[in-house]
């Protein structure tokens, strides 16, 4: 349960590509009191929830303001008597480039614990955590909450079917990179109505979960706001969704089918 939460929170921070091959858009997409809930389903089964916001902050980073982007996620049901999961995510990002300064997180997952910090630098390309310094391949890293925000303002008008792009960001004790490729337009059904999307598929590993031949796809509408609808991946034994439940505080409106 806990791999599967990780690779869907990963999928989220998708767009991210090199700022040479799309650029971020003059105004953030998102602002100050939004506030998105999804569930995360094996089967039909909902074994997990999160809760994604924005807030402003007062703390200042090289003395420049910055956004609070927090995650809660726990398990729900029968999931949450077997493994119970209790994480908590904070990632504080500037307020014009929207890269991170600060991150931290307070994992609960049954027994075990963790509590990680990690101070970003971009201009030095290295992110220094309680678990070391690493060095960043470009000045563009970012944690996984972060990544999700910074992604949503990317101005991706000229993508075609079949473009590829990767990212790079932080996650425990490494610097990982992902490729995305850019699959087309589609219609979601969601808990907020019929919406139009554009669909993409990051790379995964065939490993102890995924089949030989999975994919991982994720759907984010198609308007300003360029919020995750739903991700999708199968395993070796079924499949694990995530869907958004609600949504408020958003600065455009839905792109929903008429």
């Amino acid at each position: 349960m806990k791999k599967l939460f990780l690779i869907l929170t990963a999928t989220l921070s998708m767009l991210i590509a090199s700022a040479q091959q799309l650029p971020v858009k003059k105004d953030a997409v998102f602002q100050e009191g939004e506030v998105l809930s999804y569930k995360l389903k094996y089967g039909f089964i909902t074994a997990a929830e999160a809760t994604i916001k924005v807030q402003n902050s007062d703390l200042k980073f090289d003395n420049k303001p910055t956004y609070k982007l927090t995650v809660d996620a726990q398990t729900s049901g029968t999931f949450d008597v077997f493994y119970k999961i209790r994480d908590h995510y904070d990632s504080y990002i500037d307020k014009t480039d929207l890269l991170p300064y600060f991150y931290q997180e307070n994992i609960r997952e049954a027994s075990y614990k963790r509590q990680d910090k990690a101070r970003f630098n971009q201009d030095a390309k290295k992110v220094v955590s309680n678990r070391g310094t690493f060095t960043t391949p470009t000045t563009q890293t970012f944690d996984l909450v972060s990544a999700y925000y910074f992604a949503r303002s990317l101005d991706i008008t000229k993508l075609k079917t079949g473009d590829k792009f990767k990212l790079n960001y932080f996650l425990g004790d490494e610097i990982s990179a992902l490729e995305i490729e850019y699959i087309g337009k589609e219609i979601v059904k969601s808990k907020l109505g019929n919406i139009r999307c554009l669909k993409f598929s990051p790379s995964i590993k065939p490993g102890r979960i995924f089949k030989k031949d999975s994919r991982l796809y994720l759907w984010v509408t198609d308007d300003g706001n360029r919020v995750p609808v739903k991700a999708q991946v199968e395993i070796l034994v079924g499949a694990v969704t995530m869907e958004l439940k609600s949504a408020s505080g958003l600065k455009y409106a839905l792109a929903k089918e008429s």
